[in-house]
């Protein structure tokens, strides 16, 4: 199992196991999360609700992740689960890229974890999967997210009207990204930084 660490945080695949913790967060997390998600599929099992999606959920990321199209990670800070990080739709050829996704427990938001995490991340994509470039996308009203790329200093490349679906709205996104050029110029200033 791939396990990435920061100077606090743990990352590591989620397992069957980890159930009971993450429905906790996420339950607990609704109001938080929801205005910044795609909106849930009616009629489709709710894996914060219904162990078996959730085991279902951590097999298709397993897949992702023998297949090489995707990472994903839960945060875990003092052995608490505090969140998730994913790298999304990897591609590879003469794109080399992959979509970060995050999201943290409000309880454990404020505390520079999601920034951390990011880093430990970006460097695990860099560096491991020798990727060339990593993309995020932000609601622009979502400041909480924002401020995470403010702190890392990860560039942004503008607005992309009608970018995503959330919650039901095709909405606008700031776009950041940071390539392996500029992980090779920052790795030693987000290092002592960050990890």
């Amino acid at each position: 199992m791939i396990r990435l660490y920061g100077r606090r945080v743990l990352l590591r695949p989620l397992v069957p196991a980890d159930f009971a913790a993450w429905s906790e967060v996420r339950i607990r997390n609704e109001a938080w999360l929801l205005p910044w998600e795609q909106a849930r599929v009616p009629g489709m099992p709710d894996p914060t609700r219904d162990r078996e999606s959730f085991t279902v959920r951590c097999s298709a990321r397993d897949r992702e992740r023998q297949l090489g199209a995707g990472y994903g990670f839960g945060i875990f800070v003092d052995n608490a689960f505090a969140g998730e990080i994913n790298l999304n739709s990897v591609q590879r050829g003469s794109f080399q890229n992959a979509y970060v996704g995050y999201w943290i427990d409000e309880a454990w938001a404020g505390r520079s974890y999601m920034p951390e995490s990011v880093a430990v991340v970006t460097r695990f994509a860099f560096d491991d999967l020798r990727l060339h470039r990593l993309q995020i996308a932000i609601i622009p009203r979502n400041r909480n997210s924002r401020r995470v790329m403010e702190k890392l200093r990860y560039r942004e490349e503008g607005i992309a009207l009608r970018y995503l679906e959330i919650n039901g709205v095709w909405e606008d996104h700031v776009r950041y990204a940071i390539t392996a050029e500029e992980w090779d110029e920052r790795r030693t200033e987000i290092t002592a930084a960050w990890l």
